[in-house]
């Protein structure tokens, strides 16, 4: 630890990183073993996290990740919101298709932002808010497919009629961004995607990772 940071406070968010971690709590003890400080401060790093709701206790004294954690998640998305638009707004410009960027939100893939193309006639209504199962359409099937390989970059995946009939979609993972589980695609109107969009939607996904980091 050096003298310009704050070990308290370094051991309090290691709490909520191992606590974050395990569906079913950890004791005092536990924590104590993990952080290697003895009981008396696990004590206290508890009792301060739980005046902030940020952990709870159950019944039998196991120590959970508290409500007020999503209160500061709630946070997170107009942030990756703001950095991943103008990425977006070049993207949905060049193809000429609705540009989206998709996070996991359970077992669903959210809509975050959305970005229309101003020069064409017509194309795919999409809207910030829309969510589907993470195995349904290009943009879950992209991090699905990161998850799948955590070592090697997937590149994109593309769909077809999965979430609108007509509709076609590409998408490519965000890539080596901590915290942050997602994609950036688009959707159009079209019986096959066309070769140069799935480059241009990895270009994109970097684009908007380089932007989180």
């Amino acid at each position: 630890m050096t003298a310009e940071t704050s070990q308290t406070l370094d051991r309090g968010l290691r709490v909520l990183k191992l606590l974050a971690d395990t569906d079913h709590g950890l004791t005092v003890t536990e924590l104590s073993l993990k952080l290697g400080v003895n009981r008396t401060v696990v004590y206290r790093l508890l009792a301060t996290l739980e005046q902030h709701a940020l952990i709870r206790r159950d019944l039998g004294g196991r120590a959970r990740v508290g409500l007020g954690v999503l209160r500061l998640g709630r946070q997170v998305h107009p942030l990756v919101r703001e950095a991943a638009m103008p990425a977006l707004r070049s993207l949905a410009e060049d193809i000429g298709a609705t540009a989206h960027l998709t996070l996991v939100d359970g077992a669903d893939a959210l809509a975050v932002a959305v970005v229309e193309p101003t020069w064409t006639d017509y194309h795919v209504a999409y809207r910030a808010g829309f969510r589907h199962p993470l195995d349904r359409g290009a943009a879950g099937k992209a991090i699905l497919a990161a998850r799948q390989h955590p070592m090697k970059d997937p590149g994109f995946t593309l769909t077809h009629g999965e979430l609108e009939a007509g509709a076609c979609g590409a998408a490519a993972p965000l890539l080596g961004v901590t915290g942050v589980e997602g994609s950036v695609g688009v959707v159009m109107l079209a019986d096959v995607v066309p070769e140069r969009v799935g480059a241009r939607v990895v270009e994109a996904a970097r684009e908007v990772a380089d932007a989180l980091r």
